[in-house]
């Protein structure tokens, strides 16, 4: 495929970024803490044994090792230091808060907070008090911030099926209480979507959204198994989409988006390197991208960042970080209508002039 070169006149500094209004699609609450607040929930509930170091600067040197996990189950193996810390109301509902908190201060406007709950219980709470706990710090941060949330539900690839159609259940319960669609997260390889087949059916059937990872750490067939078999609506990374021609230009004409998360799919080694990312290929291409931190603790990220590094090495230009930036808002989990509202009160944000081929929606 023959790309267009990057001659776009217009420079964007790194501040231009940060002052954009943002929106984050796809952020895994259990990868997002602050350092702090893991070394401060350790000391206070006697599980220093749970962390590798017992200061915020060793926590930061210690993580740096993230970058070489080489795959996504290596890279999965982080979680061992904040699940086990997250396993009280309180802490949850901290999390979540600060997670918000951290997001509003970059002046994203629209967070979608994802987590599975079943991750959560192992000192005695339901899944609904979990689930009670982070819809709480969402609530409280947005009365106290500029910010609009909501949550996604994961079932977890690797558990039987029994588990994932709980979660689904779950999440169907609180579907009119600020959870907004259900997602299959974890070790790609061997554990396809189709294994879960029901749950999504039954998720589906109620009417929920949904989004699969899919094509980070295995083909194409992973993400046809998550369109065509469990109806997803989005696409967690899609990295393998560009192996399938003909499955990218569907996903243009249907205009199916992906959640894309640069610095992660580095760290994962789904992507060799930034310059390497397929992300310039989709964007050419027609394919709805939107730009996403995936864990801001273990990718040492924030959406500034993500965006600042595509812009500095994926070979895309200012109008194309822009359209990126309003399709996370443009393919939000929300009703038309409020995301219609939204989209129109952060337009101005934003100093460019919107491209004919691309509308409002």
């Amino acid at each position: 495929m023959s790309l267009e070169p990057s001659t776009d006149a217009v420079a964007l500094t790194r501040e231009d970024i940060r002052a954009w209004p943002k929106a984050e699609l796809h952020c895994h609450l259990d990868g997002s803490m602050r350092l702090e607040t893991m070394l401060d929930v350790a000391k206070t509930e006697g599980k220093m044994d749970v962390l590798p170091a017992d200061s915020v600067d060793g926590l930061r040197k210690k993580l740096q090792g993230v970058e070489e996990s080489g795959t996504l189950e290596a890279y999965l193996t982080w979680f061992g230091y904040t699940i086990p810390l997250l396993q009280s109301r309180d802490v949850l509902r901290r999390a979540t808060y600060e997670l918000a908190a951290d997001n509003a201060a970059e002046n994203v406007r629209y967070l979608e907070v994802r987590y599975s709950p079943i991750l959560h219980v192992e000192e005695g709470l339901s899944l609904e008090a979990v689930n009670d706990a982070v819809l709480e710090g969402l609530e409280q941060a947005e009365q106290d911030l500029d910010i609009t949330t909501s949550l996604i539900i994961c079932g977890l690839r690797d558990r039987f099926e029994s588990a994932s159609m709980r979660l689904a259940e779950l999440a169907i319960e609180y579907q009119h209480e600020g959870v907004v669609a259900f997602d299959l997260a974890g070790g790609e390889a061997g554990n396809p979507p189709k294994g879960h087949l029901h749950a999504f059916y039954r998720a589906r059937n109620n009417l929920l959204n949904l989004t699969i990872h899919a094509g980070e750490a295995w083909g194409p067939d992973s993400i046809r198994q998550a369109l065509f078999y469990c109806g997803a609506h989005r696409i967690g990374h899609g990295i393998s989409l560009r192996k399938d021609p003909e499955l990218m230009q569907y996903f243009a004409n249907h205009r199916v988006p992906l959640e894309i998360c640069p610095t992660s799919n580095v760290d994962t080694q789904a992507v060799p390197s930034l310059e390497a990312h397929p992300i310039e290929t989709y964007v050419r291409s027609n394919i709805p991208v939107t730009i996403n931190t995936d864990n801001r603790l273990f990718s040492r990220t924030s959406m500034t960042k993500e965006l600042w590094r595509v812009y500095q090495h994926c070979n895309l230009e200012a109008r194309h970080l822009r359209e990126i930036a309003l399709n996370g808002f443009r393919y939000a989990f929300l009703p038309y209508q409020q995301k219609q509202s939204l989209l129109r009160s952060v337009m101005e944000g934003f100093p460019m002039q919107a491209t004919p081929e691309t509308p409002l929606w």
